[in-house]
Parts: structure tokens; C-alpha cells; sequence
């Protein structure tokens, strides 16, 4: 059975800021009466050029989960995606075991190799070459592994140290938070998400997403993992109604398992309503 998620990726809609808290807690509590499965919020400092302005709002990600763990009971809560350049990985594992527990077991770990090289400069947030993110990246899955083990002994990598991997209280989940890594790249990001994740999350249409779950598949069979195993998200920018149904389709044709959708006016919780009442149940077949 397909699942549906609803991705937050701006906070600029009539009255904001002042309305953020009550159009944020609105549009979770509609998305769970809909019967949207994940509520995701972009990971960044700036606004995205493609979006708007980078002076539009844009709240810290997991301050912003924390919050809609605590307006909401049942649906999960992750990052589209976390890149990892913006915190270290020892304190990021820590700010997801927290919103883990608080949520009683509802966060996602999901993570990318950061791409957005403005909002690095404009806070001063160090931007190493390509290479290097996706090492730093496999090395922060590697010390998220870790840390949520019985094993609190020392990390040496590359380019973290740990001493102690102490992780206290553990997540709720167990035996670990799903990892999801975030991205398309068939070298690099497929390759880990066959060894590493338990979720990819790519974009494209019908043809282009069988070509990277193809891809995945490959990458599977290389390091000997079940590629069943691996739930297949896609991010889908679409307009509520048919157009969501008729974009959606050709996606879930291909392979996508969990269809998590962006671009809509979450100030309006009759439109996230419309999903639960027209959408999926569309879809269902």
C-alpha cells in the first residue's frame, strides 16, 4: 500500500510570522486527519532560490519538528533532508533521538551531502568539496549507527572524532530510527542508500524513476542487500485535485512507495483535507 506524506517547504503565507505557530500546528493536525503518513520540513538556513527570495522565512528544522511532535500524535516527522554539513554529526544524532522519544517513536534520520552553497557562506558554515560531503556523510550514517547501538566506545574517521558515543535516552524506535538518504546520484547517493538506508528519496517522472530504482536495484545486488527492503520515496511539487492524482499515478507505477508532496498552501487546511478525501482514495488501487 502506497503511503503520502506532506513536505513544508515554506513559511510564507498571508499573515506570517505572526500566524506561524497557528497555521504550522492547523496544517499537521489536518495532514493527520487526512491520513498523510510523514511531515517533512526542508532543512535550510535560507530560503531556496527555486522557491523565492533568501530573505523569505525559514525556521531551524528541528526546532520546528519539536514543535509539531507536540501538536500531533500519530504521523512521522523528518527533514527533506538534513544536509550534512550543517551540524556535527554527534549533535545531530542527538536532536533526532530527542524528537525520536518526545514524539514516542515518530522521527525520521534523513540526510543528504548539502548542496546549497549560499546559505554555507552567508552563516559561515564550513563547504568542503563534493568528495569530501559524501565522506563526511558516510561517516555521519556510520556514527548514527553507532551511537544507537550498545557500542559507546570511540569514532575515528576521516573527519570526525568521537571519544564517546553515549546516546542517552536511546530512541524509541528500536532498533533505530528510520535512515533515509536524501538524492538521485547514481555513483555515490544510490550506492550508500543500498548499504546504509532503510528509505532513498529521489525525484522525476515515470521513466526517470524506474531508471534510478533500476539503478538502486544494481547497487543492491553489489553489497549483497535485499532491495525490497529499501522504501522508495518521491518528492512530488503538484497541485492539489486531479493534477496531484495524475502526476501521482505514473510515479507509484514505477515503483514509488511513499509519494510525499510539496508546494501546497498549508495556510489552507481544507486543501491539505481535500488529499484525504479525493486524493488517496484515488490512488488506493
Amino acid at each position: 500500500m502506497v503511503k503520502f506524506g506532506l513536505q513544508i517547504p515554506w513559511f510564507s503565507w498571508p499573515g506570517a510570522p505572526d500566524n506561524h505557530r497557528q497555521v504550522l500546528a492547523g496544517a499537521a493536525r489536518a495532514a493527520e486527519d487526512a491520513g498523510f503518513h510523514s511531515l517533512w520540513v526542508m532543512d535550510h538556513f535560507f530560503q531556496l532560490p527555486m522557491i523565492g527570495e533568501a530573505t523569505l522565512e525559514m525556521h531551524e528544522a528541528y526546532t520546528t519538528l519539536g514543535y509539531l511532535a507536540g501538536v500531533t500524535e500519530r504521523i512521522t516527522l523528518g527533514t527533506l533532508v538534513t544536509g550534512i554539513t550543517y551540524r556535527h554529526p554527534g549533535i545531530l544524532v542527538k536532536q533526532a533521538t530527542s524528537l525520536d522519544v518526545l514524539s514516542g517513536g515518530r522521527a525520521w534520520f534523513a540526510v543528504g551531502a548539502a548542496w546549497f552553497d549560499r546559505e554555507h557562506r552567508g552563516l559561515g558554515v564550513e563547504f568542503p568539496p563534493l568528495r569530501e560531503r559524501f565522506e563526511r556523510l558516510e561517516e555521519a550514517i556510520q556514527i548514527a549507527e553507532q551511537m544507537w547501538s550498545d557500542d559507546d566506545g570511540p569514532y575515528k574517521g576521516t573527519h570526525y572524532t568521537l571519544e564517546e558515543t553515549i546516546c542517552s535516552p536511546p530512541p524509541a524506535q528500536r532498533p533505530r530510527p528510520p535512515i533515509m538518504i536524501g538524492g538521485g546520484g547514481e555513483r555515490k547517493t544510490l550506492r550508500l542508500v543500498a548499504k546504509y538506508a532503510d528509505a532513498c528519496n529521489v525525484q522525476g517522472d515515470g521513466d526517470e524513476l524506474r531508471h534510478k530504482f533500476d539503478v538502486l536495484r544494481r547497487h543492491c545486488d553489489d553489497v549483497g542487500r535485499n532491495y525490497d527492503d529499501v522504501e522508495r520515496t518521491v518528492m512530488l511539487f503538484s497541485p492539489p485535485g486531479e493534477a496531484a492524482i495524475d502526476m501521482a499515478r505514473p510515479r507509484i507505477e514505477a515503483g514509488a512507495q511513499h509519494l510525499i508532496f510539496t508546494g501546497l498552501p498549508v495556510h489552507r487546511p481544507e486543501v491539505i483535507a481535500s488529499f484525504g478525501s479525493d486524493v488517496f482514495p484515488a490512488l488506493a488501487d
